[in-house]
């Protein structure tokens, strides 16, 4: 399961017709870490960089991919909208662009950034990756699993 970089037009529009602009595909998990972190001694190290990553899992009601992993390094603005309670979370459509240096993805075909708008999940990094991982269908949890220390 090898990245494959995003760098120009061609690739996102080879990715979003690969996996069918995401129709009824859903975000199965998402995973956020950052370079910040507090050693044993309560000393803090940080970045001054872009130090947010994001990675995605998607699976879809399709094949050759039926899932896929986005990975956004960069990351520079996020906001995630979970569903309501009596209500699915299929993804009809979703679009990643490129804009003034920026990666987008969001399930809001219509959403430009800078609109505010609360009902939309968007995402945007400066650096966009992305893998097929078929075989990761299924319940399973492939990001971790939530445990008590």
């Amino acid at each position: 399961m090898e990245w494959i970089e995003v760098n120009a037009e061609e690739d996102i529009d080879g990715l979003l017709n690969k996996f069918n602009y995401f129709h009824d595909s859903c975000l199965k998990e998402l995973i956020m870490h950052t370079d910040s972190y507090v050693n044993k001694e309560l000393s803090m190290g940080i970045s001054t960089g872009l130090d947010t990553t994001i990675r995605m899992l998607f699976q879809r009601q399709g094949e050759k991919p039926s899932a896929i992993e986005l990975l956004f390094e960069g990351v520079t603005q996020f906001q995630l909208r979970p569903s309501s309670e009596n209500h699915d979370s299929i993804i009809l459509d979703a679009v990643i662009f490129l804009q003034d240096g920026s990666y987008y993805w969001t399930d809001y075909p219509d959403w430009k950034p800078g609109e505010v708008n609360q009902e939309v999940t968007y995402i945007s990094a400066k650096h966009l990756k992305w893998r097929d991982v078929s075989p990761w269908m299924g319940a399973k949890k492939r990001f971790g699993v939530l445990h008590e220390d």
